[in-house]
């Protein structure tokens, strides 16, 4: 199903860019995560718009099993954290809330590591040619933000939260992020007043 589709292959491919961004990273689950993001992005349109493209679902397979394999090593960072509390709370699908966190995430972390970060854009098939680094690590944030709309992946507010409840709850799904321990991992560090305003922009 699309649906299902979209949200765990958006799933795998946070683990793979955490896995290759996070502090706990090292040279093998660095090769591994990047080879995860390059199957993950260049197949997860095809298996979405066509569930029975047998090469795009095994590529989504094997980048998925990839992906597993590097935050096994090198863990995962704020997306994991902020979205645990999201299914805790919400009754939210995990792979779901980590897409609908995905780009939000990208644009705040990416000045964290921005030659990892460009790195994850070329993997994502981004055309960084000509770019300074930190412009090339921006692409990032642009590639998950397009890779998401075409697979129709919602923001928070598209996943029938109610608002109020949903910022009522703020406070205490950053505490509970922060206790997660994967933020921690993050390239960027954030501030629980940080992880409170991801929040609110991310609905």
């Amino acid at each position: 199903p699309p649906k299902g589709t979209a949200a765990t292959g958006i799933d795998a491919l946070c683990h793979a860019i955490e896995a290759y961004v996070s502090k706990k990273s090292q040279p093998i689950s660095d090769f591994i995560a990047l080879e995860a993001i390059r199957l993950i992005s260049a197949n997860l349109r095809t298996a979405w718009a066509n569930g029975t493209d047998v090469e795009a679902r095994s590529n989504m397979m094997l980048g998925a099993t990839l992906a597993g394999i590097a935050f096994s090593n090198a863990s995962v960072t704020l997306i994991h954290g902020m979205s645990r509390p999201i299914g805790a709370l919400f009754h939210i699908p995990h792979g779901v809330s980590n897409a609908a966190l995905l780009p939000v995430w990208a644009e705040y972390s990416y000045i964290g590591n921005v030659e990892k970060f460009a790195k994850v854009a070329e993997a994502m098939g981004e055309n960084i040619v000509g770019l300074s680094t930190l412009d090339a690590a921006y692409m990032t944030y642009e590639a998950v933000k397009q890779l998401c709309e075409d697979i129709q992946i919602p923001t928070i507010s598209g996943l029938g939260i109610d608002k109020a409840e949903y910022e009522k709850h703020i406070p205490k799904m950053a505490t509970d992020a922060i206790a997660s321990g994967s933020p921690g991992n993050n390239p960027r560090f954030a501030t629980p007043e940080d992880i409170m305003e991801l929040y609110k922009k991310a609905w």
